[in-house]
């Protein structure tokens, strides 16, 4: 902010409680608690005053009411009210109540408001429901009774209405928005058909797509310019209440001795304090809003169990092979170990809980003399592309996951390294890398690096091949090898260490490939062959990590992670056959705690697995949202749900009231770690130890020797406890979509 441009110079305001004002200001101002209307129709109601006159509503519509959020008593509610009556009821004794990613909402629901038999046009449910910016209509009947019209509704302060129908044959929900044409266009855009039978997928999504409507409108014309009469109102307002009267006499508003002249030490202790005051206001504000819940900051989100979208589920509570790759294949995972071949982990029984559930035996897929070193599992495709790394005779193969499948079900003898002759792909031979595009569309593209040459290889499908298992059908071989062309080489200045593949906007001769050798990040054309630089990395020593594609909304993009550092370079889309690589306003980089082993992206968050914490960034701007301790970390798959393996449980607070959730870690200061749980050999008479307690851990030897096991003593207070740690591997998933059900 340029000082000068001001034509008087601005005077600091030295009193801390401004800071609280700031924060009042900022929920008056809106984008941090919003309400919301909520009507009910039902089937072949076509005006307003029919739609308020409905005094209850159907099980359905109840359904939907738990779905939004918690029916709250608002007699003595102290949250937040969205101008509901919280002494008297005359707006009702109950309501409906969330939070959801650190956002309070009240829904004004029509059947909850006051009903009154002599007020045909229900005046007062229309006061409330009226003047919400954003207001569900919750409508009955199918797609065939005549739908709702924002015409029916006459409000001149409602914007934007989210139809919502429900269809009791499939247990789905059907939303459609209604915007005025005034409102910009905001997030997030509709699936088509606009149809969801997750019923969490679509709260989460209509709850996202209420708050952007509402924060869009108050960008329209009509809003903008009331709001900002109403903030300049409110600044001059703080400004007389908290800036001393200058034209008062000095003395008549400040004590003598105030007024006689102070040393330059004496005033700089002075300052010092006010400003370690001001500080210390700030951070009790701070931390006083995030406990509550209120602040955007916060890791609240909706429900009193709801569990934070990273926290993880025990998969497998011990593997005795050590895992070099994997992928998950429907809900199982696929894994490669060092010694013990291919082999299948199946999820275990959703109707169990983690510690009841039976831990099913793994199934062996392929055996030991196949050494798979990277392997995807494509299910759309119906296909397994694995590379096989020993010496010489490394190569790719490519299988049908039917034919597996088959296999397995059939309990046929696994497969070996002779069995998957007709499974290779022979000009791969010596390949020790291989990247796929993530957006495959129609067609698959597979690059593979030998040495410093790179080779091109598609695979085009017909469109029977699109649908999954069609493989099977008569006529198809059990090798997929046929179906894949060489397309072309290139060679390189050096051997690629990471690898990556943007797919361009149009798809024709623009398809690039992101690599990193020696101190660099290179952008090279698929068709020409042409390397641009991308990034130049100024450290003595690399360890390049990641290239990852986020290509949205027709834009490329790539995250580029090495060291402990991770940047953004928005690649524009081509003039011609060169892609334009330049500084860009939206280009950006951060560092990581500590350097990462391995990096995914499960939007909006980016996560960073080192050896012993996973750190949880946002991938917009970087900022360090969640870190997670798990002892001897290794990353095993992530291109669906995220696997990995970790030598010790972790504890899952999963009892905890949203409220009681965000008290535990903020994200500015994620200090709060949960402490592993080891399995007790004291059975159910185990002790608690509250969160922050300092404890001394003493190590000896197992009386009994057994592999595997070692004794520790845990020094807390006066006491000493006796557990035995398991050594084992143990493995979670975490879902990638940042749901929160078993993987």
């Amino acid at each position: 902010m340029n000082v000068d441009r001001f034509e008087k110079g601005p005077r600091e305001i030295l009193n801390p409680e401004i800071q609280k004002d700031l924060l009042v200001l900022e929920e008056q101002e809106g984008s941090v608690n919003f309400k919301f209307g909520v009507l009910y129709a039902k089937d072949g109601q076509l005006t307003d005053d029919e739609m308020f006159s409905n005094e209850t509503g159907s099980e359905t519509f109840d359904k939907f009411l738990n779905l939004l959020g918690d029916t709250v008593c608002l007699q003595g509610w102290a949250g937040y009210r969205g101008g509901l009556d919280t002494k008297n009821d005359t707006t009702g004794m109950n309501s409906i109540y969330t939070v959801y990613q650190g956002h309070e909402l009240m829904f004004h629901v029509s059947t909850m408001l006051p009903y009154s038999k002599e007020n045909k046009q229900q005046v007062e449910r229309k006061r409330h429901i009226g003047n919400d910016i954003v207001t569900i209509v919750f409508q009955e009947g199918d797609d065939a009774s005549p739908s709702f019209k924002p015409s029916m509704i006459r409000s001149h302060f409602t914007h934007i209405f989210a139809l919502v129908r429900y269809n009791s044959q499939n247990d789905s929900y059907r939303l459609k928005i209604f915007s005025e044409e005034s409102v910009p266009l905001f997030g997030p855009p509709l699936p088509s058909p606009p149809v969801f039978t997750d019923h969490q997928e679509f709260r989460d999504f209509l709850l996202v797509k209420l708050i952007n409507g509402e924060k869009a409108t108050l960008e329209t014309p009509t809003f903008a310019q009331k709001r900002q009469r109403t903030l300049d109102m409110l600044i001059r307002s703080l400004y007389q209440d908290l800036m001393p009267d200058m034209h008062k006499n000095m003395l008549n508003r400040r004590s003598f001795s105030d007024v006689l002249p102070e040393s330059p030490k004496s005033a700089r202790k002075k300052e010092e304090a006010r400003q370690a005051e001001f500080v210390r206001v700030g951070q009790a504000l701070k931390l006083k809003t995030i406990v509550k819940g209120d602040a955007p900051t916060s890791l609240v989100t909706t429900g009193l169990c709801r569990k934070e979208p990273w926290e993880s589920q025990s998969f497998c509570s011990s593997f005795p092979y050590e895992i070099v790759c994997g992928d998950s294949w429907g809900q199982s995972l696929l894994v490669a170990t060092d010694s013990a071949g291919v082999m299948l982990l199946e999820a275990s029984d959703p109707l169990f809980s983690n510690a009841d559930s039976p831990t099913l035996p793994p199934v062996q897929v392929f055996d030991k003399t196949l050494t798979v070193k990277q392997l995807h599992v494509l299910e759309p495709q119906d296909l397994l592309i694995a590379r096989a790394d020993k010496g010489k005779d490394a190569r790719l193969y490519v299988y049908r996951l039917s034919t597996l499948k088959r296999g397995i079900e059939e309990r046929q003898l696994v497969r070996t390294k002779y069995d998957s002759r007709e499974n290779k792909l022979e000009k791969t031979k010596g390949c020790h890398l291989y990247s796929i595009n993530t957006h495959h569309g129609v067609e698959l593209r597979v690059v593979a690096a030998i040495r410093n040459k790179l080779l091109l290889i598609t695979r085009k499908q017909s469109r029977l091949d699109c649908l999954s298992s069609i493989a099977t059908v008569t006529g198809a071989t059990d090798s997929p090898v046929e179906e894949f062309q060489y397309i072309r080489e290139i060679c390189l200045c050096d051997s690629p260490v990471v690898m990556a593949l943007v797919d361009g906007p149009t798809g024709e001769n623009d398809h690039m490939i992101c690599v990193a050798y020696r101190h660099q990040f290179d952008l090279i054309n698929e068709s020409t062959g042409d390397a641009y630089r991308l990034h130049h990395v100024d450290s003595n020593r690399v360890n390049f990590v990641a290239a990852i594609d986020v290509y949205e909304d027709g834009e490329s993009g790539l995250l580029l992670c090495y060291n402990n550092i991770c940047v953004y370079k928005k690649v524009c889309p081509f003039n011609g056959a060169t892609p334009m690589i330049q500084p860009n306003s939206s280009d950006f980089h951060f560092s990581w705690n500590q350097m990462p082993n391995a990096i995914v992206c499960a939007f909006p968050y980016i996560l960073a697995f080192t050896t012993d914490s996973i750190e949880i960034r946002l991938v917009v701007n970087g900022n360090l949202v969640y870190t997670a301790v798990v002892p001897e970390l290794q990353l095993t798959a992530s291109r669906s749900d995220i696997y990995f393996i970790s030598s010790a449980p972790i504890n899952s607070a999963s009892n905890c009231s949203s409220r009681d959730t965000s008290s535990q870690s903020s994200p500015q200061t994620p200090t709060g770690y949960e402490m592993p749980v080891f399995p007790s050999p004291l059975g159910d008479d185990c002790i608690r130890i509250p969160y922050g307690t300092k404890l001394s851990l003493y190590m000896s030897k197992d009386s009994e020797g057994t592999a595997g096991t070692s004794v520790a003593y845990i020094s807390h207070a006066a006491s000493l406890m006796h557990v035995t740690m398991e050594t084992h591997p143990v493995y979670y998933s975490i879902n990638k979509r940042m749901q929160t059900h078993a993987c």
